[in-house]
């Protein structure tokens, strides 16, 4: 059985890019360590009965599986916010910069083709490495990749769509 003290080392070096990952995915610093958490607590299971061969790659794939799921569940709720704006304005640009513009982007994306978008550029995967953790055909690799970009192209395309239009019109 492998031990314990060897899966918090696995962990503690893996936290780091684990989050960030979780982060990118999900839009959200809370999310994304309540999805870690989650993850790595389900790995462990795996770890001490050694059917883990690539712990990574292992906990990447019950992120993205994990997200999906809560996605479904909670992508047709409002949310509520503290302060909503007063009016939604035009010229956004002056305040959001590049990064945010792609997060918002992102976030317009569904699951699964934000999963393997996120899995090629931000953690560098191949096709054949995102549809293993997937669990999906290197073809639907390739398609939904095609669909996602588009999909940000136009996102990124359109300077007066908010993440919250983009939310809305997804396919």
């Amino acid at each position: 059985m492998a031990s314990d003290d060897e899966f918090a080392e696995f962990a503690a070096g893996a936290l780091p890019s684990l989050l960030r990952f979780a982060h990118v995915l999900t839009g959200d610093p809370s999310a994304a360590e309540d999805l870690v958490q989650t993850s790595l607590g389900r790995c462990l299971r795996a770890w001490r009965l050694r059917q883990i061969d690539d712990p990574q790659a292992f906990v990447r794939k019950i992120m993205v599986n994990r997200y999906a799921t809560w996605h479904r569940r909670h992508s047709r709720r409002e949310t509520i916010v503290a302060y909503p704006p007063d009016s939604i304005t035009d010229d956004m640009s002056g305040r959001v910069d590049e990064r945010d513009a792609i997060s918002r982007a992102l976030l317009s994306l569904p699951p699964r083709q934000r999963a393997v978008i996120v899995l090629r550029y931000y953690a560098d995967l191949s096709e054949q490495e995102i549809a293993a953790v997937m669990g999906i055909a290197p073809g639907t690799v390739k398609s939904q990749a095609s669909r996602a970009l588009r999909r940000l192209a136009v996102v990124l395309a359109s300077p007066n769509l908010t993440g919250q239009e983009s939310r809305g019109s997804r396919r």
